[in-house]
């Protein structure tokens, strides 16, 4: 049972959630924080009608000032070439849309995914969920009874996914009493937490937080979504590190993104920089194919180009391994490298 001061924990949630309240929402004064000018981007910041803009100022200080071409703000800044409708790019290109509840979903035989939370800190312009309809799928206590029975009903399920939109959008307490409801699935042997939310507001990685995934009775893993070295700060590094030392198992999924980290010295420098702060890379992914983000979209082929430069520059327990995410398949799809 975990001990909490109330008055400490809504201090430290009031202050992660203060910063996701205050996240810049409008592009015009992402671009003056960081000197630049809005009339160069012309209409292209209407695209923010197909998705809101939502980034998290403690994010948005970590991008250089003045550049234009700051991988990170190109995450993020809504542009014109989302207006692009291109052949093969489609609103659910994972096939998800469909559940075996609302919010759960079970297309894996010893895995089901948790949609706790709809909504994110952060909006990524290439985020494979940006049309998916979540208010079809709000989790309350009535759905998670619902998955939870699911789960006891099922003993070939051993891990439960925590995902959304971002699971950590959920208070501790809501995590706290939800780790208590999941106790109840004997078979559970792992919870796996999928986040991008401490990298764009490390305050989010609380002490009572840490204490929750340390007295689980099952092995929690977090895993991260980063995708450039220059999202990991001396912050970021210090929480982590908290999480490390109390049995967490950190891991890093990123996406091979155009023109942000579609090389190999990049991804090495991501990786290295991984490492550093006790986070081992897992998966990049290939992007899934969500209408509006077709500007992103690396080829396989260029894809099979970095990888074999990346192979050849770092040790193999630093090299993710290349996948897809195929609509309908029982796991991810490596992608083959052709290397032998």
């Amino acid at each position: 049972m975990i001990t909490r001061n109330p008055d400490s924990v809504q201090c430290l949630d009031r202050r992660w959630q203060h910063e996701v309240a205050n996240a810049f929402s409008d592009p015009e004064q992402l671009l003056a924080f960081l000197g630049l000018d809005p009339q160069q981007y012309g209409d292209g910041l209407q695209a923010r009608k197909l998705f809101p803009m939502r980034v998290p100022r403690a994010f948005a200080a970590k991008m250089r000032h003045g550049d234009a071409q700051d991988p990170l703000l190109q995450q993020v800044l809504p542009i014109g070439s989302e207006f692009i409708d291109r052949v093969g790019f489609n609103t659910d290109p994972t096939d998800e849309q469909d559940t075996a509840a609302p919010g759960l979903l079970h297309k894996y035989r010893s895995r089901a995914l948790l949609m706790l939370r709809g909504g994110c800190a952060v909006n990524c312009r290439y985020c494979f969920r940006r049309h998916f309809p979540y208010q079809d799928h709000k989790v309350g206590q009535a759905e998670i009874a619902a998955a939870i029975d699911h789960l006891n009903h099922d003993s070939n399920i051993n891990e439960l996914l925590l995902s959304g939109g971002d699971p950590l959008m959920a208070r501790d307490d809501h995590l706290t009493d939800l780790f208590a409801q999941l106790r109840q699935a004997k078979h559970l042997k792992r919870v796996r937490i999928h986040t991008r939310l401490p990298v764009v507001i490390p305050n989010r990685i609380t002490d009572d937080f840490i204490r929750l995934c340390q007295q689980a009775p099952w092995k929690i893993v977090l895993v991260l979504h980063i995708n450039h070295a220059n999202e990991i700060c001396d912050v970021l590094g210090q929480q982590l590190a908290k999480l490390a030392a109390a049995g967490v198992t950190l891991l890093n999924q990123g996406v091979l993104l155009k023109g942000i980290n579609d090389s190999a010295p990049i991804l090495a420098a991501l990786s290295e920089r991984l490492f550093e702060v006790g986070v081992l890379p897992y998966y990049l992914h290939q992007l899934d194919k969500v209408a509006g983000a077709s500007h992103f979209e690396v080829s396989d082929d260029q894809a099979r180009t970095i990888m074999a430069a990346l192979i050849a520059e770092l040790p193999g327990f630093l090299v993710p391994k290349l996948v897809r995410e195929v609509g309908g398949q029982a796991s991810k799809t490596p992608i083959d490298l052709h290397l032998g």
